[in-house]
C-alpha cells in the first residue's frame, strides 16, 4: 500500500489573513481566486473570514495600493470576457457542423 505524502502545513500570522481577508471582499473578487493566488485552499481562507467576523482575528490588515486593487479587478474582467469568448467559440464550432453536415447531405454528388 502506498503511503500517503505529508501534509502542506504552514502557520500564517494575524495579519497575511486579515490581508487576504480583505482581499477576498473586494467587489468583483471571489474567495477561490485570492486562495489561488495566496496558494492556500479556499476552504481556509473562508474560515478566515468568518473568524474576522467574529472577531477572532483582529489584527489590522495591510493596506492594499491602488495597483493591486486595479490588477484584481482587470483580471476579473478578463476572465469574464474569456469565459465568454469560450462560449462563443463552441456556439461557433457547433455551427459549422451543423452547416457542413447540412451541406454534405444536400450535395447532388451524394444523390
Amino acid at each position: 500500500m502506498a503511503k500517503a505524502s505529508p501534509r502542506k502545513i504552514e502557520k500564517y500570522g494575524d495579519r497575511f489573513k486579515a490581508t487576504a481577508v480583505k482581499l477576498s471582499s473586494l467587489p468583483g473578487v471571489q474567495v477561490k481566486d485570492v486562495a489561488a493566488a495566496l496558494d492556500i485552499h479556499p476552504f481556509m481562507l473562508s474560515l478566515w473570514r468568518k473568524q474576522v467576523r467574529e472577531r477572532v482575528i483582529v489584527a489590522r490588515a495591510s493596506k492594499l495600493d491602488v495597483q493591486t486593487t486595479a490588477e484584481l479587478r482587470r483580471l476579473r474582467e478578463l476572465e469574464r470576457r474569456y469565459k465568454v469568448l469560450k462560449e462563443e467559440h463552441e456556439l461557433l464550432k457547433k455551427a459549422i457542423r451543423f452547416a457542413s453536415d447540412r451541406k454534405r447531405r444536400s450535395s447532388p454528388s451524394s444523390k
